[in-house]
């Protein structure tokens, strides 16, 4: 029973969309609606106010912090000592990205496994964050530098912990992050990918322009 109770908590925590709630707090456009039509930070930028992108990401990595934070308090486990914790995590950004609250239709989970990573273990989120970063200055393409935190992080996690229960879940939530970017995987291919910073207008395109 107390495994089932943390694993729903943490997965109504992750169905929390910071990206929708904080559009709407600005008067933004859904971000389901322009750009990527992704529910994260990056495109919520796309929408040209960096206010309302940092706070999507903070809310998105604080919820998988929390949650991860939150179960370790209510079972007395840890990370390293136990299944609930590590399950909270992956709860969390199944939540994230498949959420209750906005019919189902959630973001690619990179701030929220971010957030739980770095509970989980401080050494083991820095590791996978600085990965991260060194793609994403490199390249400035978001979506290549998550596929490689998510290829890095469960080898990281192996060196520091092992075969302890907290691996299988950085590779469970490894997994889901590169199924969800499956399409972004295909543009990078293709040589489309997007880069950061790049503004995508969340008005609709005139019909007259015709198909692009």
């Amino acid at each position: 029973m107390q495994t089932a109770l943390v694993i729903l908590g943490a997965y109504l925590l992750g169905s929390v969309s910071f990206a929708i709630v904080v559009s709407r707090l600005f008067a933004l456009p859904d971000p389901r609606s322009y750009g990527s039509k992704n529910p994260g930070a990056t495109n919520v930028l796309r929408s040209g106010r960096k206010a309302a992108a940092v706070l999507t990401l903070l809310g998105d990595g604080g919820k998988g912090w929390l949650a991860v934070f939150a179960a370790a308090q209510a079972t007395g486990q840890t990370a390293l000592s136990g299944a609930d914790v590590p399950l909270a995590g992956l709860a969390v950004v199944v939540g994230h990205m498949f959420p209750v609250f906005h019919r189902f239709q959630g973001g690619k989970g990179v701030a929220t496994a971010a957030g739980v990573l770095l509970a989980f273990d401080l050494w083991l989120g820095l590791g996978t964050l600085a990965t991260w970063a060194a793609i994403l200055v490199f390249f400035r393409i978001s979506s290549l530098a998550a596929l490689t935190a998510a290829l890095f992080a469960p080898a990281y996690a192996f060196w520091l912990f092992g075969l302890r229960p907290v691996v299988p879940a950085v590779v469970a939530i490894a997994v889901l992050l590169i199924w969800r970017h499956k399409g972004n995987i295909g543009r990078l291919l293709r040589g489309e990918e997007g880069r950061v910073g790049a503004k995508v207008s969340p008005k609709p395109e005139d019909p007259s322009a015709g198909a692009r």
